[in-house]
């Protein structure tokens, strides 16, 4: 059985959000028609295969009553990052940390870390948290950092495939099927 066709129309029904009942696997099987063992199996296959490469969480973190968030940026020694990056993105309060390439002479920071607090005050400690663990691993001083507080809320998705163009090829489908369902029903 070719399961290309399946795969994306689970795709579709599950890239805007899993929906919030007690079963959401169980409501997405039965929109689709099919049973909830066979989603799941092509959930984990596509999985399995790198074409769904996580199932997570997204929190919107104004709604949860973080509203000062705050992108801490650092240069530290190139040959430290992993390190460095490794020990801050493990910081409970720092949902993201990644490295970025430096832009001399005017960017000069190269380690990114995403820092979420109720008020601007929780983001300063954390911060200068942060500026500790940094001076304690690397043996000197931070170099120089900043935090670039966010002012609003960007859409938070990732690639989303068409629903109008699946829905076309499904209704094509539908259509070379519909004359052997006729014909079926009239011979039965």
């Amino acid at each position: 059985m070719d399961y290309s066709e399946l795969d994306r129309s689970i795709i579709v029904a599950t890239q805007g959000g899993l929906p919030l009942v007690a079963r959401p696997y169980h409501q997405i099987a039965g929109q689709l028609q099919i049973s909830p063992e066979l989603l799941m199996q092509r959930m984990t296959q596509m999985q399995g295969s790198g074409v769904i490469r996580r199932i997570g969480v997204v929190p919107n973190h104004y709604a949860l009553g973080f509203r000062a968030n705050g992108m801490s940026v650092w240069d530290v020694p190139d040959q430290m990052i992993d390190l460095l990056g490794e020990q801050v993105g493990k910081l409970p309060y720092v949902s993201h940390c990644y490295r970025r390439p430096r832009h001399l002479p005017q960017w000069p920071y190269n380690l990114f870390a995403m820092v979420h607090g109720k008020t601007r005050e929780e983001v300063e400690v954390q911060v200068a948290s942060i500026a500790a663990l940094l001076t304690q691993l690397q043996g000197e001083p931070v170099r120089a950092h900043q935090v670039l507080y966010s002012t609003r809320i960007l859409k938070k998705t990732g690639l989303r495939l068409s629903e109008k163009n699946h829905e076309k090829n499904h209704e094509k489908n539908r259509i070379k099927t519909a004359p052997t369902e006729a014909i079926q029903s009239t011979t039965a």
